[in-house]
């Protein structure tokens, strides 16, 4: 009996050593995103819930603004007529659109550091722009996974964040 030829579909099969390292990777991976923990946001030493946490890049964090804007004493709507996001807290007024970084601050114009962007329907802002409207000091703990937010005039005595 002759060997069957090589044919166009035998060489499409791919090898067992490819086979084998594809599924190491998908393994590491599974593995990496089961291991791993959301990051989570507490506002002066009260862990905030929301229903979307904050994206962590090498750069920074992104935050829920209305979760936070609320934690913080703001209050923030939407306008769907012109995708417009409003942040009221005391005086002071911040209009701005997911995916420009052009902004108003109490009718000026100012540009923000970072675009706001959606996820799953919340519209998510950076830290460094959640510090500057609500005078707050953020601050990203990349070896517990936590965003810490202290707004101006709170004392927290005695307990840490995420304290029980």
């Amino acid at each position: 009996m002759s060997p069957l030829p090589h044919s166009a579909l035998a060489a499409l099969v791919p090898s067992g050593r490819l086979i084998a390292a594809t599924a190491a990777i998908a393994l590491t991976a599974s593995v990496s995103l089961a291991l791993s923990t959301p990051a989570t946001i507490s506002i002066d030493g009260q862990r905030l819930a929301s229903d979307v946490a904050p994206v962590t890049t090498p750069s920074g964090a992104y935050l829920p603004l209305r979760a936070v804007a609320e934690a913080a004493g703001a209050q923030a709507s939407f306008d769907p007529t012109n995708g417009d996001v409003v942040v009221h807290k005391g005086t002071d007024v911040l209009v701005m659109r997911a995916g420009t970084t052009a902004a108003k601050l109490n009718g000026h114009r100012i540009t923000l550091a970072h675009a706001p962007f959606t996820v799953r329907g919340r519209v998510m802002v950076a830290s460094a722009t959640v510090a500057s409207t609500f005078g707050s000091s953020v601050r990203y703990d990349t070896a517990r996974h936590r965003v810490l937010v202290r707004t101006p005039g709170v004392v927290i005595a005695g307990a840490a964040d995420d304290a029980p």
